[in-house]
């Protein structure tokens, strides 16, 4: 019995060798491995989300660009003509063709000389129409001129009986209507010498357009054997204007003047600029035209710019353009030294006021 009691030495080591394999054994190495594989997985976990969530940006940016650009293109494509289009293309051009008939008609029309305006004026047949040019801002010079040699009130009229017409030329404000426009017509209530151009804006770059206007506003409202243009900064001796005009009166398509020619300014903002500087060839000379203050047209010249005024071309000169137009044409030069106007009134009919 004593015996069985007491273990023997080596089953009590087999005991401890068998607890050691029923319990696992611990290192605090092991442990420290495994928490930093734990926050590197993480970090590449969190780099693959970015990765993931930026992707999905671009590509949602990419779509909108994508759709902004199909509709873009989508609207440059050609659409189907349908049967009304066809008919609304046809019916414009109808209507174009239309509108360049009734051009015709008009410019035949006018030519033929039924369209002169009625005019309180007597239809006898004047010398000459006398435009002043005149601005808005030049009612100081308008003072000046008729207190000096441009008649007023009854000696307005005597002029007119015989048979010189002189009116100041202006056009409209770009503001229709406003405080410029009425400005003037009421100055031209109590005057009644001002020639007022309806069709034609009075701004400083539809200057060269002006002298277009006059030739034809004065052709259709009054009957003269001349038109004269006269710039706003000289004075006019009437009379002497007045026997120049006479000792041409039987003269046939008369363009008169203080004939000049000159180079042309091809450099942008120099004074006298010409933006078509390059059509008056490789020389860059003006042609010979009535430069200066003083154009003169006779009624026949006067009457063909009124009627061709929508296809006469402007140049930047009001001078240049009147001599393009005129110089195609089977007119009368007369260059009179007279008509140089000068600071000087010997021999002159006109001075620098």
């Amino acid at each position: 019995m004593e015996m069985s009691q007491h273990h023997h030495p080596d089953s009590l080591l087999n005991v401890m060798n068998a607890d050691r394999r029923r319990k696992p054994y611990s290192n605090p190495s092991s442990s420290t491995h495994s928490s930093k594989a734990s926050v590197i997985m993480a970090f590449i976990s969190c780099l693959a989300w970015l990765y993931v969530a930026g992707r999905l940006w671009q590509d949602a940016g990419n779509r909108a660009l994508l759709s902004n650009l199909l509709q873009k293109s989508s609207r440059n494509l050609p659409r189907v003509v349908t049967v009304e289009d066809k008919l609304m293309d046809l019916g414009c051009k109808e209507i174009g063709r239309k509108i360049v008939e009734a051009e015709m008609d008009l410019t035949l029309a006018k030519s033929q000389g039924y369209l002169r305006h009625n005019s309180s004026s007597s239809d006898r047949r004047l010398l000459a129409v006398i435009g002043a040019y005149t601005g808005f801002g030049s009612r100081l010079n308008r003072k000046r001129f008729r207190a000096s040699w441009m008649p007023r009130g009854d000696d307005l009229k005597k002029l007119e009986e015989r048979g010189v017409v002189l009116r100041f030329v202006i056009g409209r404000s770009p503001n229709r209507g406003d405080s410029l426009d009425r400005n003037i017509d009421n100055e031209n209530l109590k005057t009644k010498d001002f020639l007022i151009l309806d069709s034609h804006e009075e701004a400083g770059e539809e200057l060269p357009k002006k002298v277009k206007f006059f030739f034809s506003a004065a052709v259709e409202r009054w009957n003269a054997d001349f038109y004269v243009k006269v710039d706003d900064d000289i004075n006019i001796d009437i009379n002497g204007l007045v026997e120049i005009l006479k000792s041409h009166h039987d003269r046939h398509g008369a363009y008169l003047g203080c004939m000049k020619s000159g180079a042309v300014v091809s450099e942008e903002g120099k004074p006298w600029y010409e933006p078509d500087w390059w059509k008056f060839g490789d020389d860059k000379s003006y042609f010979r035209h009535a430069a200066g203050s003083i154009i003169i047209l006779s009624k026949s010249l006067a009457h063909y710019v009124n009627v061709n005024s929508a296809s006469l071309k402007s140049y930047a000169h009001d001078d240049i353009s009147v001599g393009s137009w005129i110089m195609g044409l089977d007119a009368s030069y007369v260059d009179d030294d007279r008509l140089c106007c000068s600071s000087f009134r010997q021999e002159k009919v006109c001075s620098r006021a």
